[in-house]
């Protein structure tokens, strides 16, 4: 979900906006095998996705091998075979809108709390913003719903949760064929912030695995930047009940800081009950 805002050197001392990706963390990686071309340009365009940065890293997966992949909007990891199935099937639909397919419906959502001895083992403000973050989506009651287990075994699991050394932020990415996306990274840098910051990001990321987009999509005012994602032509249809306009505390928007509890507000409630 989330980047940095782009005064990076602001001191954190002045409650900077922080992200939900790990912009300085992404490991760039010899991009002969894979290439940002037009045609890649165009079909990200086609799923309203922001094509202003992006960036070829290399990834590591729940296996612990390594892949190259694409870096959309700061914290979306799209692989080359991902990003050819992609597809809108009929546009979007929300205000905080999507790209791709939903999860299909109604299910139960495994996730699984990386624990252990590793540097993979979410810390104890992770597992706590974890927790918090699950509980709020299952208090809606959507038609998903998540079961979470803290556990060094990902065995069954729809999404796995692990930590990973770099700056404050996590990274997540679309789901496809009707299943979420298998796993959140969240960064070292979130050990130092309030179980409500850690509730935030976690919650967030879990919202691109499940579908999400930026709510801010026409702005990126979060961010304190003016710059529109663009809806590619495919329009961005408004959700009766949900302001059109900017939405300062939505769990979607593309930058937060360091006060965000980690709640849904009114509008996002709205939004999720509308697509779950």
């Amino acid at each position: 979900m989330k980047k940095i805002k782009s005064i990076l050197t602001v001191s954190l001392m002045a409650l900077i906006v922080l992200s939900c990706n790990k912009e300085d963390e992404a490991v760039p990686t010899n991009q002969e095998s894979l290439k940002v071309t037009p045609e890649v340009l165009s079909k990200m365009k086609s799923l309203s996705l922001n094509t202003s940065d992006v960036q070829v890293i290399q990834n590591t997966t729940l296996e612990g091998t390594t892949e190259d992949a694409f870096l959309v909007e700061g914290d979306i990891v799209i692989t080359k075979d991902q990003l050819d199935k992609m597809d809108l099937h009929g546009g979007i639909t929300t205000e905080q809108y999507r790209t791709t397919n939903l999860v299909s419906a109604p299910r139960t959502i495994r996730v699984v709390g990386l624990t252990g001895t590793g540097s993979s083992a979410l810390s104890t403000n992770m597992r706590n913003g974890l927790q918090a973050a699950i509980n709020r989506y299952n208090n809606l009651g959507l038609s998903i719903n998540f079961t979470l287990t803290f556990s060094s075994s990902t065995s069954g699991a729809n999404i796995v949760v692990r930590r990973q050394n770099g700056s404050a932020g996590g990274v997540a990415g679309f789901p496809s064929g009707g299943n979420p996306y298998n796993s959140v990274t969240l960064y070292s840098g979130l050990d130092s912030y309030s179980t409500n910051v850690n509730a935030h990001v976690a919650a967030h990321e879990i919202g691109h695995c499940i579908g999400l987009r930026h709510t801010d999509w026409f702005s990126r005012q979060s961010c304190g930047q003016n710059s529109n994602e663009g809806t590619a032509g495919v329009g961005a249809i408004h959700i009766p009940g949900t302001p059109s306009g900017y939405d300062s505390t939505s769990y979607m928007l593309a930058c937060f800081n360091s006060s965000v509890t980690g709640a849904f507000n009114a509008n996002d409630v709205t939004a999720l009950n509308y697509l779950y």
